[in-house]
């Protein structure tokens, strides 16, 4: 019981807050250094590469572009058969 005693009388220890400023520090440093290994791990195209997938881009957006207009084209003829038909 004596053992009870001493143990009860001393204060106990206080945790310490952490400092929200010195948290806000350590995040922002683990922040930019996991940003550094990730553009670590970053593997870019080669130039052939590039030009190869600007080229692919290029046709594609052309062949759509005509897609788009003739059918924009016949949506307008047949519409115009259609108001000539009704007036």
């Amino acid at each position: 019981m004596a053992d009870n005693e001493k143990n009860a009388k001393k204060p106990e220890a206080k945790s310490k807050k952490p400092n929200p400023v010195a948290a806000f520090g350590k995040r922002v440093v683990k922040f930019v250094k996991d940003c550094k290994g990730e553009i670590k791990k970053i593997v870019w195209p080669t130039p052939k590469a590039t030009f190869k997938n600007t080229g692919v881009v290029l046709v594609t957006i052309i062949v759509l572009g005509l897609f788009v207009f003739l059918l924009d084209t016949a949506f307008m003829n047949l519409l115009g058969l259609v108001m000539n038909v009704a007036a």
